[in-house]
C-alpha cells in the first residue's frame, strides 16, 4: 500500500512540475500586452505602420530624397555652440550614457564636432555627427556620411533632424 501511495505522490509531483512551465507564446502575449500599454493603447500593427512612416524619406533636396524630421529637442551637453538648425543623426539611444559615449568617440577618434540632442516625441538621445545652418550642405554631408564616418553608424540610414525653436 505504501508503494502505491508513494507512486501516486510521485506521479502527482511530475504532473504538477510539467504543467507550470511558461512557454514562448505566453511570454510573447505578455510582452505584446505590455508594449501596447506603453504605446498608449496603439496596437502592434498600427505602431509598426507609424515606424515605417517615420522611416520613409519625406523631403527632396538637390534631387535626392532624404529623411528630414523636424523636432523640438535640446542640446544636452556643453556643445551648444556647435549645434545648428540641421543635424545629421547617426545614432539614437534611450540612455544618455550611451549617447555621450558615442559622441565622445566621434569627437576624439574622428574629430567631428559632434553633440547630443534630447527630446522628440519618443524622448530619446540623438547623436549628431555634425550641424549645419543650410539644408543643402547638410544633405550633401548626409550623402557622404557612410563613407566619411569610420565609426559604425548605428542608424540603418543616417538622417537629418531639424531643430524647431
Amino acid at each position: 500500500m505504501k508503494k502505491i501511495a508513494y507512486f501516486m505522490l510521485l506521479a502527482m509531483l511530475a504532473v504538477a512540475a510539467t504543467s507550470c512551465h511558461s512557454n514562448e507564446k505566453n511570454y510573447k502575449a505578455a510582452y505584446d500586452k505590455a508594449m501596447e500599454k506603453y504605446r498608449d493603447g496603439v496596437g502592434t500593427e498600427e505602431y509598426e505602420r507609424i515606424l515605417a512612416e517615420r522611416q520613409r524619406p519625406n523631403t527632396v533636396v538637390n534631387g535626392d530624397s532624404l529623411r528630414l524630421l523636424p523636432m523640438r529637442v535640446n542640446v544636452t551637453d556643453d556643445s551648444a555652440s556647435v549645434a545648428r538648425r540641421y543635424s545629421v543623426i547617426v545614432a539614437q539611444f534611450k540612455q544618455k550614457f550611451n549617447a555621450v559615449t558615442m559622441r565622445n568617440r566621434l569627437h576624439t577618434e574622428e574629430g567631428f564636432p559632434s553633440y547630443v540632442l534630447y527630446g522628440g516625441t519618443d524622448n530619446k538621445y540623438y547623436v549628431a555627427v555634425k550641424g549645419f545652418d543650410d539644408l543643402n550642405v547638410a544633405a550633401a554631408f548626409l550623402k557622404s556620411a557612410p563613407k566619411t564616418v569610420k565609426i559604425k553608424i548605428l542608424e540603418p540610414t543616417p538622417w537629418i533632424l531639424e531643430r524647431l525653436q
